[in-house]
């Protein structure tokens, strides 16, 4: 099956056409600064180049035709027609309690998701502009939800579970939810294939590291506990989102700065993290330039954003009673050797011992522990597309 994948942001529009007979990919590239007069496609070229398509000011669904126009295009295309498309696999970022698993998208779906937007109101009504769009463009073909939080819902109430009043979980639905599970799900899945395997009776770590991050415990191949909450805001230090803080301490900020809610918002998503206490950049290369020049504010940044990790990943291991895999994953988990050294060598009360020639890999699949540790750890680049495209073909042949 030609399964498309698309990824539906407020300013944005990333895709990906999967093959899943092989696993291949045909053609890939996003939409960028939708609604603004300077947007473009850019995507990669059969050669692997980098290619951009100027677009001018243009909406999400005009973002999703200049994309399957380029798909069908004579000489840069890959398909002849849009016939060939057998289905399209959305990402939606929050699906509440009402999805566990991926589903086919029906109207009383939609409607269901629309259900969720004030839980993730900048994330859903976005992904929701995705589906219409096909809907509009190509009514006949089947289209997927796969959900950011679905993979979160094996947990049992005590992990999700916050100490507020019982009735905003019942009247509001505040709990943990948690996020980034296609990628939880497609590493601690891929990392049993990886070393021959199977995912029952494994205790696993998994650390999805990037500009934005957590970390999920998994039992038998099932979530039993994430670091991220409510919102993606809560759990590990990353790149302008404060993570774990004290809610007395927002509180305090708010009535000693006269703060509105939205203002608040804008300060823990987009102007802490890394970004807040090094003050130069979320960007983590920048950052690793930065500590190597002796900046401190960057020392600083760096050694609390390792803390956070070595942190969820210690509570884990005791909540589980052990474990046996750490998958590090994501932007940073991937391709930062340094951090997963830092993070891994205070594990070693745990029998976790970092191959340091084997740890010097980047974006590849590959043990990074010795022969001789009590924990494999590995680096499982995440692939949360080819996910959604095999879970499309799956629920579509059905």
């Amino acid at each position: 099956m030609k399964i498309l994948v698309l990824n539906c942001g407020s300013s944005s529009v990333k895709y990906k056409l999967i093959d899943t007979s092989t696993d291949a990919v045909l053609a890939e590239g996003g939409v960028e600064k939708i609604g603004l007069p300077d947007g473009f496609l850019k995507y990669k070229k059969a050669d692997g180049s980098k290619a951009i398509l100027e677009l001018g000011q243009t909406d999400h669904n005009g973002s999703v035709k200049a994309i399957l126009n380029l798909l069908t295009d004579p000489v840069e295309g890959c398909i002849k027609s849009y016939a060939e498309i057998d289905a399209v696999g959305h990402r939606v970022v929050h699906g509440a309690e009402k999805f566990s698993q991926s589903v086919l998208i029906t109207d009383e779906v939609k409607d269901m998701i629309k259900q969720c937007y004030d839980l993730a109101p900048l994330h859903n009504p976005a992904n929701m502009t995705g589906i219409e769009a096909i809907t509009a463009l190509m009514p006949e073909v089947p289209q997927v939800a796969v959900f950011d939080t679905a993979f979160h819902q094996t947990m049992p109430a005590k992990s999700f579970m916050y100490a507020l009043p019982y009735k905003y979980y019942k009247e509001d639905g505040v709990r943990r939810y948690g996020f980034h599970g296609t990628s939880h799900r497609y590493v601690s899945q891929r990392v049993c294939e990886f070393l021959g395997i199977s995912p029952k009776g494994q205790k696993i770590i998994t650390c999805h590291v990037g500009n934005g991050g957590s970390i999920t415990a998994v039992v038998d191949g099932k979530s039993v506990d994430t670091s991220m909450g409510l919102t993606p805001t809560e759990g590990l230090m990353m790149g302008t989102r404060v993570g774990d803080v004290d809610p007395g301490a927002l509180v305090y900020l708010m009535l000693k700065h006269n703060l509105s809610a939205t203002e608040l918002q804008k300060v823990i998503n987009k102007e802490s993290g890394m970004l807040g206490i090094s003050g130069i950049s979320s960007d983590m290369r920048e950052i690793e330039a930065a500590v190597k020049e002796g900046n401190q504010r960057a020392c600083l940044g760096m050694d609390m954003y390792e803390q956070r990790i070595l942190k969820y990943i210690g509570a884990y291991a005791a909540e589980m009673g052990g474990v046996d895999i750490i998958v590090f994953t994501g932007g940073v988990g991937e391709n930062q050797c340094s951090l997963r050294s830092n993070v891994c060598a205070p594990l070693a009360f745990m029998g976790v011992e970092i191959d340091p020639e084997a740890n010097k890999t980047r974006g590849e699949e590959k043990v990074i522990s010795t022969p001789a540790s009590k924990v494999k750890v590995v680096v499982i680049p995440t692939d949360e597309e080819l996910m959604i495209a095999r879970d499309t073909e799956a629920i579509v042949r059905k």
